[in-house]
């Protein structure tokens, strides 16, 4: 089957390790389906594995993707929860925790196999492609606003980022929840659709904020940790899931933390009750992912050098045809 994989691993230049072109077809196994891929969805976590991330060499090659929406065995269309492991469904009971792509073959291909415990029915409401960009970054943004930061209607947030899939989603499920947006962005056009998507006002990073928050939602890092850590409210809480810039800001702001008692939360992926919750949310709302670009499978380069650029705005999908 045609699949777009890592073939080698490369920290300072990642694209040069991917490669597309024939792999095997996932085998039967018990307790595990084979789905159909009709779209699948890219995320900085697939530049990651680029770099060795999460993905030792030994593993490779390694068909990329942790996002698919497609069609199982029996006709059913389908979603894909791509946490692996969490349970001991389909998998030894003490296997670690993983997300697709670290352990087993991923996404990017015509076919994926995945514990049938991790699949989820696709709600009619959805397209293909707009299910696809649901169980990573759309999660991620789900439960870093309603589980880890806890914000309820009228609550404020700022959203670091945005163009990002997750600060994109973030903003569009945090005005559907009634909260007050606020976002970041060193583009003047990436802010002006922020605010077209919900947010009250967008702003370049580092700008003071008409108000301090209730919480911060942060995928960038360094760049943008100082300034997140300042704009809580006494007692607010930063959600942290990705650090896109870097991992080692120059200030930490501990004197900060401590004396205004903030709160700071790791955050990753989801899980399959709040994927199941999102996916509700979605049909019955109208919310939809926002979607950059749709690519055929066989334009996937194409993709990531956009991802690696930063020049896109929501999710870059992939689609089999």
């Amino acid at each position: 089957m045609f699949a777009v994989y890592a073939a080698r691993i490369d920290r300072d230049q990642p694209l040069s390790g991917l490669e597309s072109g024939e792999r095997p077809a996932p085998e039967a196994r018990p307790g595990w389906s084979t789905v159909q891929v009709r779209a699948a969805s890219l995320n900085h976590h697939d530049l990651w594995s680029l770099r060795g991330v999460g993905l030792p060499e030994g593993r490779l090659p390694m068909i990329l993707g942790c996002d698919a929406a497609g069609v199982d065995e029996d006709g059913n269309e389908v979603v894909l929860h791509s946490v692996i492991g969490q349970t001991g469904h389909g998998v030894g009971p003490d296997e670690p925790r993983s997300i697709l792509t670290e352990r087993y073959q991923g996404t990017f291909a015509e076919q994926v196999a995945v514990p049938t415990w991790n699949v989820l029915p696709k709600p009619k409401e959805l397209s293909f492609a707009e299910a696809a960009c649901l169980p990573t970054a759309w999660l991620t943004a789900y439960r870093m606003l309603f589980t880890n930061a806890g914000v309820r209607p009228g609550d404020s947030v700022l959203v670091q980022g945005a163009g990002g899939g997750v600060a994109t989603a973030a903003i569009v499920l945090g005005k559907a929840a009634g909260l007050r947006v606020f976002a970041t962005s060193r583009d003047e056009a990436k802010r002006k659709r922020a605010v077209e998507l919900g947010a009250v006002e967008a702003v370049e990073p580092g700008a003071r904020l008409p108000q301090r928050v209730d919480a911060v939602i942060e995928t960038v890092g360094a760049a943008t940790w100082s300034h997140s850590v300042k704009s809580l409210r006494p007692g607010g809480t930063l959600v942290i899931s990705g650090a896109t810039s870097g991992d080692r800001p120059s200030h930490a702001e501990l004197t900060r933390i401590f004396f205004l008692e903030l709160k700071v939360v790791g955050s990753t992926m989801g899980t399959k009750d709040e994927l199941e919750d999102l996916l509700a949310f979605c049909a019955a709302t109208g919310v939809r992912p926002v979607i950059d670009e749709v690519l055929p499978l066989d334009r996937a380069r194409e993709g990531f050098e956009r991802l690696a650029s930063g020049d896109l705005f929501g999710k870059i999908v992939f689609t089999n045809s």
